[in-house]
């Protein structure tokens, strides 16, 4: 008795549609009256689309539909599409190369956006609002020196980086307190057993 296997059968170009779609879309393909052909492919695409109705707010998900018609018919169906029809060549583009911003960062620990804050606190005014932010910034740059050191840190270290990042134009009251390690700590770690569901 010859069994029919998955692994005997013609690969699914997208398995997630199932065999039943790839043998209907076969059958679309062959149909050899256009109209009749273009009719029901328009059927196939709302039994496609049914089958996955969490898509449907994803921008283009029409399109998509489309593009996944004409690969799972191997490119062969010829059908009145109503966006461009993809080709092998364009599906099997390699992207092009992403360009990355590089910058050099002092204190990678502290990251690129506190020492822009700290250039733009260095440009404000003298005022109580620069120096809100100004705390704000250090008591941030505490928190990002501990997410990465997990070690103690002094106040005086963190103004010291503080003006050296500023070039001197930002200068603290070195009797300021910034927010305890103990409780930056245990924040994080609150922070952390929240996402995991604790």
């Amino acid at each position: 008795m010859d069994y029919d296997y998955n692994t005997s059968r013609k690969k699914l170009a997208l398995p997630e549609y199932g065999r039943n779609i790839q043998k209907m879309v076969d059958k679309v393909t062959s149909i050899e009256n256009r109209e009749e052909r273009n009719q029901a492919a328009r059927a196939m695409i709302g039994i496609m689309g049914n089958m996955n109705p969490h898509l449907r707010d994803v921008s283009d998900f029409k399109h998509k539909l489309w593009d996944h018609l004409a690969l799972i018919s191997d490119f062969k169906i010829d059908i009145d599409s109503p966006y461009p029809v993809p080709t092998l060549d364009t599906l099997n583009e390699r992207p092009k190369p992403m360009s990355y911003n590089i910058c050099s960062i002092k204190y990678k620990h502290y990251g690129k956006v506190i020492e822009m804050m700290i250039h733009k606190a260095a440009e404000m005014e003298e005022g109580e609002e620069k120096e809100s932010l100004i705390y704000l910034i250090a008591n941030h740059m505490k928190k990002s020196y501990l997410t990465w050191n997990r070690e103690m840190i002094s106040d005086e270290v963190i103004f010291h980086d503080l003006e050296e990042l500023s070039e001197g134009k930002i200068k603290i009251n070195k009797d300021q307190k910034l927010a305890e390690t103990k409780d930056i700590l245990a924040k994080t770690k609150k922070r952390k057993n929240i996402k995991r569901g604790r």
